[in-house]
C-alpha cells in the first residue's frame, strides 16, 4: 500500500513538473508531452474519424491547441483527460466541417420480433464465449468494422459511451444532445451491433 501511494505521488508531481514547465513556455516539456500522450491520442481521433490522415491532423491540431490553453489549465482533472476532451471536440470538429453525410436508418440493422414481441432467430448451435472472441486479434478488428457499419450519429455515442467511457452526461453535452436522446441511441446502437455480431457470437468464424 506504500509503495502504491509513493508511486502515485511520484506520478502526480512528475505530471505538476510537466504542467509547470509547459506553462513556462519551455520546448523540452512539449516535446515530452507529444511523446507521452500522441499515440494514445491518435487511436481516440482515428476511432472517431475512421481516417488515418485526417486522425494524424486532429491529433495536430489538437496538441497546438493543448499547448496554447495550457496556461487555462487548473488541474481540476488529470492532464489526461483534458487531453482527452480536446482530441474528442477536435475530432469532432472535423466531422461537422465535412458535413453530415445523410445516414441510412438503424432499423434495418435491429432484430425482428413477430406479433407476439419474441424475437425471431434462427437456431444457435453454438455460442462463443467473450474470450473466444477478443483472443483473436481479428476478430477485435472485426468487432471494430461492425461498429463502424452503424449510422454515424449511434457511431460516435457508442464510441464515446462505451470504448472512451465518457459518461452519459458527458456525451450529452460533446455532442449537443439531451441525456434522454443519448441513452435511447446508445441502447439502440448496441442492439444493431449485437445483431452485427451473431455469426461471431454463434462461433460461425
Amino acid at each position: 500500500m506504500d509503495g502504491q501511494a509513493k508511486g502515485d505521488s511520484g506520478d502526480a508531481g512528475c505530471e505538476a513538473s510537466l504542467i509547470a514547465a509547459l506553462k513556462a513556455g519551455d520546448e523540452a516539456a512539449a516535446e515530452t508531452l507529444v511523446r507521452r500522450h500522441a499515440a494514445w491520442m491518435l487511436t481516440v481521433a482515428r476511432r472517431l474519424l475512421r481516417d488515418t490522415a485526417l486522425a494524424e491532423d486532429c491529433v495536430q491540431e489538437a496538441l497546438i491547441n493543448a499547448l496554447r490553453k495550457i496556461a487555462s489549465f487548473e488541474g481540476r482533472s488529470s492532464l489526461k483527460s483534458w487531453l482527452h476532451r480536446i482530441v474528442v471536440n477536435q475530432a469532432l470538429m472535423k466531422l461537422r466541417a465535412a458535413g453530415r453525410r445523410n445516414e441510412s436508418s438503424i432499423d434495418e440493422l435491429l432484430p425482428a420480433f413477430d406479433e407476439n414481441a419474441c424475437r425471431i432467430e434462427g437456431p444457435w448451435q453454438r455460442l462463443a464465449t467473450p474470450d473466444e472472441i477478443f483472443e483473436q486479434a481479428h476478430l477485435r478488428e472485426l468487432i471494430h468494422s461492425k461498429i463502424a457499419e452503424l449510422p454515424e450519429s449511434y457511431r460516435l455515442v457508442m464510441i464515446l459511451r462505451d470504448i472512451e467511457e465518457l459518461s452519459t452526461r458527458e456525451v450529452a453535452e460533446t455532442l449537443g444532445m439531451s441525456e434522454a436522446n443519448v441513452r435511447v441511441r446508445l441502447h439502440r446502437a448496441r442492439s444493431a451491433l449485437k445483431k452485427l455480431l451473431e455469426p461471431l457470437l454463434k462461433g460461425e468464424f
